[in-house]
């Protein structure tokens, strides 16, 4: 009953994951079906705000952005400028990963340049994500503005709302914000932009909304505040009520309100920065090399499938069917986390997958010497997983161990005498290798050892599980001794 459950559950996740990592466009990545049949798209996973329609590609495999950057060092400047260049790229890390740009890269180049490689993203979508700072500012109506100090629209209709504090006249910007603005949504579910002010921007606004309100119906629009992004009209919400520390800005999309969020808790850049290069990456393996590599591992996975199942026979046809349920779970894991796939990170999937064939070639092993000895055959594939099962965790966690330190190595840390090493690439390829591992695991323990417990008790597969030790009729006989026992 317990196999059976087993065997249930394997079929419903690989079932789900295969319909889940199923390509958009089958047909181009897909040996051409005879006729004109073609093969079914796949849809991905969509449930409310969660989206997964396809897997996440790297600038080698979809292209995107290179820009080189030149920081703009003061004349009078006596600081230390290695503190401000990292400083820099710390900021442009925190709103490219903001804006949810995977498998980004972000390095310094000689003195005072930044090299910045984004994928998926143009020329223009790079520059306004990289260069461009959030000037937010909060505005009064040109009649009932305190001080008049600058126009926040090319008509002069708004002014930038200004207050006093300790004796010092003010203009209330996003310089006061404090950096855990967020997207939140309202009661019919549109898109807003929460945000709270430090001590002295509560103070400022305090004094902002108090006007406001008391100037309620002297003139149409009087008690409205009006936000401004750069020279953009955001918003001019009525104030109701006197608000002190914190507000929503409304009248966004949800990506509008997500890319102002982003340049909010990024803050200002600590330098100014110039665009030297600016370079739109073609993939480097294109449609037709993914198709041609794609088809290179279905040939791969026939090959090592011949092999085992020529030398172990029926556990090793059993071993392939295992290999191809890991695939399908793996790919759909790193869909659904997303991970994004580069040259690198499929090197990890490929090794994984290595991992996965080495551990039931162990197995298959341990099995074939309790056949030597005289076990049954559901007795020898419950010894031989049992007695393999140590050698697979040991080499296993230490695989994983080796897949933390290139994670975190790849990440960016400081290291001595070579400062900050940052690698995305590594991190990709850690990342794959140890969910790879992870998966290959369960798939070598729970998915081989539950088919071949299904399969082992028939006649059929008894004459195949011999694994070349003993002869199909000993087996048999051993069988019958087992039952009859």
């Amino acid at each position: 009953m317990r196999n059976t459950l087993s065997l249930i559950f394997i079929l419903v996740v690989t079932l789900f994951s295969l319909a889940f990592v199923w390509p958009n466009n089958a047909d181009e990545h897909l040996p051409n079906l005879p006729g004109n049949l073609s093969w079914p798209n796949g849809s991905g996973l969509t449930i409310g705000e969660f989206d997964r329609s396809s897997l996440r590609l790297g600038l080698d495999l979809q292209g995107g952005t290179r820009l080189l950057l030149q920081a703009e060092v003061p004349t009078d400047f006596d600081g230390d400028l290695t503190e401000k260049i990292d400083g820099t790229i710390s900021v442009l890390r925190k709103r490219v990963d903001g804006a949810g740009v995977a498998e980004s890269e972000i390095t310094r180049q000689g003195a005072s340049n930044i090299s910045v490689q984004l994928p998926g993203l143009s020329i223009e979508q790079a520059r306004s994500l990289i260069g461009r700072t959030a000037q937010l500012r909060f505005c009064e109506p040109a009649q009932s503005a305190l001080l008049t100090l600058q126009p926040c629209d090319s008509d002069g209709l708004w002014y930038e709302a200004v207050g006093t504090v300790n004796g010092e006249v003010r203009a209330l910007t996003g310089s006061y914000l404090e950096p855990n603005t967020y997207v939140s949504f309202n009661e019919i579910g549109d898109a807003q932009t929460s945000f709270e002010f430090n001590d002295e921007g509560a103070e400022l606004f305090e004094q902002i909304t108090s006007r406001a309100v008391d100037n309620r119906g002297k003139f149409i629009g009087s008690d409205r505040i009006a936000i401004f992004l750069d020279a953009d009209l955001l918003s001019a919400p009525t104030v109701n009520a006197v608000i002190r520390s914190s507000g929503v800005i409304t009248g966004m999309t949800r990506e509008n309100a997500q890319e102002l969020v982003v340049q909010l808790n990024a803050g200002a850049l600590p330098l100014s920065l110039t665009v030297l290069q600016e370079q739109t990456v073609d993939a480097t393996l294109g449609a037709d090399s993914i198709s041609k590599s794609l088809l290179a591992g279905i040939i791969g996975l026939i090959l090592v499938g011949l092999f085992m199942s020529l030398y172990y026979h029926f556990p090793g046809l059993l071993a392939v069917l295992a290999l191809t349920i890991y695939a399908i779970i793996t790919l759909a894991v790193f869909k659904l986390i997303p991970v994004t796939l580069t040259l690198a990170a499929i090197g990890g999937f490929i090794l994984s997958v290595g991992m996965a064939v080495d551990a039931n070639i162990l197995i298959f092993e341990r099995m074939k010497e309790e056949l030597r000895i005289g076990r049954s055959a559901i007795n020898a594939v419950d010894a031989g997983f049992s007695r393999a099962w140590s050698s697979i965790r040991d080499s296993n966690i230490t695989t994983l161990i080796t897949c933390f330190i290139l994670y975190l190595l790849g990440g960016g840390i400081q290291l001595p005498l070579i400062g900050t090493f940052s690698a995305p690439l590594v991190q990709g390829f850690a990342l794959t290798l140890g969910f790879g591992v992870l998966v290959s695991m369960f798939s070598s323990i729970v998915v081989t050892r539950t088919l071949l417990r299904t399969f082992v008790k028939s006649k059929y597969a008894r004459r195949w599980i011999s694994l070349g030790s003993i002869s199909a009729s000993q087996l048999d006989e051993m069988a019958e001794s087992e039952g009859a026992g």
